[in-house]
């Protein structure tokens, strides 16, 4: 009986952990950390042997295979061991794409995945599709593999869980965009983290199919010096394309095998620019899977933004209050102040993954009055736009953050939770962050 091993105890690893008992796998868990309860109510369920609080390398070593979970670098001294000794290291959607037949739509990039993953499995499911989505949102890919099998899976997939595949391979693959983030992970190069992101192209065929966006310079160059075999499928804000999907007077124009649509911007529910991209990107993948257009644009016209991300919270004095803590890098914060329509007092701040704030500096000069810093470290934050901004304050919790942005805004202002920076200096994730702010401005 081949042996794996999984190193992390959360929701990819047990999903992992009961499709490989469930492929006559002898499955051993194992957590650094604490695993939750109910995560080990699972593993107890389906009699899978785990511990938690340590590694016990013996037994770790002694895998055929290995499951690392994104969030364990490669470079600690266990994952190097283990291929040193040449066993496979990999990641959830690499094990569990080998135990589905059904077709896999794979979407990454910096920002913007998880609205297009979505917004992609809405208008699917509205063209009648048998679809599960999974990946880096909701549940894991091989937990679903495990429990009923879909004739189409949307996958939102991380660079670190490229990182981690070897014959996984989208039938079509999307790509958002690639702007610097995750740097303290590819050794604060670009190259790495876009090598990291092209790695969801690396096993197509001329029958497969990549989406991206042909408006940003580091994929179009990229492109340029390592061509893929798949078919290109670019789309655009600023030039029109033959295939794939572009703007003209208001219209989306988007053409896949001589077909063409349109439809026009105003129909889309989600504000900005940024989610024009997203819908075209969804909608290229639409016409590939021969969805009717009447469907195509109910679903965008009638699709529900993601928690989360420029979530409208309450109006209050006549300020608005926005959430929008899924801005875990600075790309998704520029996209965010971009939309601003009125003065705005901006609430950053987290853990700075090797951040260059300097193409904010612009946006903060002309739309942001204040800028409140929420973060163990705010001292880059503060040297960066001490100069731009005339007030500015430090908190250590997001009610006191709140709070002072209560102070500072006046009637018709935007209060923006829009962070540039990861979560996990002081709240469990984005969605922990979020859901504080959202109930520190429900008690103003």
């Amino acid at each position: 009986m081949k042996k794996l091993v999984i190193l992390g105890g959360g929701e990819s690893g047990v999903g992992t952990a009961v499709l490989g008992k469930q492929k006559g796998y002898e499955v051993f868990v194992s957590d650094k950390g604490q695993i939750a309860k109910k995560y080990k109510d699972v593993l107890e369920h389906f009699e899978i042997l785990w511990e938690e609080g340590k590694h016990t390398e013996a037994k770790i070593l002694d895998a055929d295979v290995v499951m690392k979970s994104p969030g364990i670098p490669d470079t600690v001294p266990l994952v190097k061991q283990l291929v040193e000794k040449g066993i496979p290291v990999i990641s959830e959607i690499e094990f569990a794409a080998g135990y589905t037949d059904a077709t896999i739509i794979g979407i990454t990039g910096s920002n913007g995945k998880t609205t297009t993953t979505e917004l992609t499995n809405h208008i699917l499911k509205a063209g009648g599709f048998n679809v599960g989505m999974a990946g880096n949102i909701g549940d894991s890919f091989a937990k679903m593999v495990s429990e009923k099998n879909h004739d189409f899976y949307v996958l939102e997939i991380s660079s670190f869980q490229l990182d981690g595949i070897v014959d996984f391979k989208p039938h079509i693959a999307v790509l958002t965009n690639i702007t610097p983030d995750h740097l303290d992970r590819y050794d604060y190069k670009l190259e790495n983290y876009t090598a990291s992101k092209f790695r969801i192209a690396m096993n197509q065929t001329e029958e497969d199919y990549l989406i991206y966006d042909a408006d940003d310079p580091i994929i179009e160059d990229w492109l340029q010096k390592h061509p893929v075999k798949s078919q290109l499928l670019p789309f655009s804000l600023t030039k029109k394309v033959d295939q794939g999907a572009y703007l003209e007077n208001n219209q989306i124009v988007i053409t896949v095998h001589k077909q063409q649509f349109t439809m026009p911007t105003d129909i889309i529910s989600l504000d900005g620019k940024h989610n024009i991209k997203n819908a075209m990107a969804s909608s290229t993948v639409a016409q590939l899977t021969r969805i009717r257009k009447e469907t195509i644009r109910e679903s965008l016209s009638n699709f529900q933004a993601v928690p989360h991300r420029m979530e409208k919270v309450l109006k209050i004095q006549n300020v608005t209050y926005i959430n929008d803590s899924k801005a875990t890098n600075v790309n998704a914060a520029f996209y965010a102040l971009e939309s601003m329509s009125a003065p705005t007092v901006w609430i950053i701040g987290g853990v700075d993954k090797g951040n260059d704030y300097t193409p904010l500096f612009p946006l903060v000069h002309e739309k942001v009055k204040a800028i409140i810093c929420i973060g163990v470290d705010n001292d880059k934050i503060i040297e960066n736009f001490g100069r731009v901004v005339d007030i500015m304050v430090e908190t250590q919790t997001m009610r006191e953050a709140v709070r002072a942005a209560y102070e500072f805004a006046e009637k018709g202002d935007n209060v923006l939770l829009s962070p540039a920076c990861a979560s996990f200096d002081l709240f469990d994730n984005y969605e922990d962050r979020g859901n504080q702010f959202k109930e520190a401005v429900r008690n103003l």
